[in-house]
């Protein structure tokens, strides 16, 4: 059984991070899954790399663009993963899944000197 199965077909996820103070913070993010794993690239020194490395314990749920949710928070793990070779993995799967946008994001990203980091999501069930 695929734990994130409500996540198939879908472009963006809400995800949840920790503040010290126990705030959550949503952020809706594009993703893609490999089995039991969901992948994100964020900016390096994003507000969420700094709450995941706090805390790793997050919620995620199938969202629209905007944030607005399309299924239940489901608990789970995030980690800041710092591999090439899952680097390269999660950027064919995202090419694969956005094309055109991703690659044009990718552009301009690069241009405004963003870093980019890939975070490695699991279920905590």
């Amino acid at each position: 059984m695929n734990t994130f199965a409500a996540f198939a077909r879908k472009d963006y996820l809400n995800l949840e991070t920790f503040r010290k103070n126990g705030t959550g913070v949503k952020t809706p993010v594009w993703f893609v899954q490999d089995g039991d794993v969901i992948y994100v690239r964020t900016i390096a020194n994003s507000g969420k790399i700094k709450r995941i490395h706090n805390t790793s314990l997050v919620n995620i749920a199938p969202c629209a663009m905007d944030g607005a949710l399309l299924g239940e928070w489901q608990p789970a793990t995030a980690r800041e993963i710092k591999d090439a070779n899952a680097n390269q993995k999660v950027d064919r799967l995202l090419d694969a899944k956005y094309g055109l946008m991703k690659k044009v994001f990718a552009v301009a990203s690069t241009l405004q000197g963003h870093q980019y980091t890939v975070l490695e999501i699991t279920s905590r069930h």
